[in-house]
């Protein structure tokens, strides 16, 4: 239950992602040499409130650093996440000042998993297996595109700042 198909890529840095909906791409190459926190997101979803304030603080306070959030809503869980990519790009920015990427919405589990998350699972599982329990799971990635930390819904952001500055001071 719950296993991560195997996947041939060594690094987030491998990926290219849909930016929004215009479906512009992103290479995930651009992050070389930044710590990375990987996010699925939800507009209505009970954690929404908890982690999106929280997240935008550790944004703001370590950017300029060598810190990034990606933020990839996700539709799976009880349909939390019903708006188009935009409209959610415009809640998190205008409600919570997010200043960093909102990607295009994807799915996070099951055969039509976006193979960056099926990396993510690959490289660190969960409590209940690889699967993503819920919305808010976080991953943390270091500066050369592996992941060195999964962090569940309610593990608040700002709970893991050490971890995000071991990661930033990390040679």
């Amino acid at each position: 239950m719950g296993a991560a198909p195997s996947v041939p890529e060594n690094s987030i840095h491998e990926f290219t992602v849909k930016v929004d909906a215009k479906g512009k791409d992103v290479d995930l190459s651009i992050y070389k040499g930044k710590v990375v926190l990987i996010v699925n997101v939800a507009s209505k979803c009970g954690f929404t409130n908890s982690n999106y304030p929280k997240m935008a603080e550790l944004h703001v306070k370590y950017r300029d650093k060598g810190f990034e959030i990606l933020a990839f809503p996700c539709n799976q869980f009880l349909y939390q996440e019903p708006e188009a990519s935009e409209k959610v790009e415009e809640f998190a920015c205008s409600r919570f000042n997010a200043e960093y990427p909102i990607f295009q919405k994807i799915r996070v589990n099951g055969p039509k998993a976006a193979p960056l998350y099926n990396f993510l699972k690959a490289k660190k599982g969960g409590f209940c297996g690889s699967r993503i329990k819920w919305n808010f799971t976080k991953f943390l990635v270091d500066k050369e595109g592996q992941v060195i930390g999964r962090y569940g819904t309610s593990t608040s952001p700002l709970s893991i700042e050490g971890d995000i500055q071991k990661a930033l001071n990390a040679q």
